[in-house]
């Protein structure tokens, strides 16, 4: 397994440059992850999950979030509805709505688990509006996204056995035929 989380956090990290690559982040960006750890080691989704893999994604995604200057913020599984797992202070910032819960790996997932662990001071809140996103393992993080959302194609579209979806949102376009979008 040692070998398998390696490569799996190698496989995170090469995601991420990619992504940065082909997006660009502002600094108060909100980034949505949602990982199934089951997916990633090639088990059915909510049925094997593992903190040893959801830590190999923390990592470099706490890495690239520093970098980027962007905010995480964690989906839990469907058995929290969804929720997401946040620092306070962003929250507070963003004027999220908290809700009471503490996720589990079995109520909440290992990813969501262990970014409640390894955050300053986490909360859970139960919807965002996010300005990209990382799916691993299709767990449909779409209801969390800004209203236009754009797919990003990398190179790399699976981390682990898990297949990834990468989104980047984009302001409406309104007004027709008749208006300018840039000037």
């Amino acid at each position: 397994m040692a070998n398998n989380v390696k490569n799996i956090r190698t496989q995170m990290e090469e995601l991420l440059l990619q992504f940065e690559k082909l997006v660009t982040f502002k600094p108060s960006s909100l980034l949505v992850i949602g990982a199934s750890t089951s997916e990633v080691i090639g088990k059915p989704i909510g049925t094997s999950g593992a903190l040893e893999i959801a830590n190999a994604l923390y990592i470099p995604l706490s890495q690239f979030a520093q970098r980027a200057g962007v905010t995480l913020a964690f989906q839990c599984c469907e058995h929290l509805n969804r929720a997401l797992v946040i620092e306070a202070e962003e929250a507070e910032k963003r004027n999220y709505e908290r809700v009471t819960v503490i996720p589990v790996p079995e109520a909440g997932g290992s990813m969501a688990t262990l970014a409640y662990q390894q955050m300053k001071n986490p909360v859970v809140v139960e919807e965002i509006q996010a300005d990209a996103g990382i799916d691993i393992g299709d767990t449909m993080i779409g209801m969390h996204l800004k209203r236009v959302a754009v797919p990003v194609r990398t190179a790399l579209r699976q981390i682990g056995e898990a297949h990834v979806t990468l989104a980047t949102t984009r302001p409406k376009l309104i007004g027709g035929e008749r208006a300018r979008y840039s000037s």
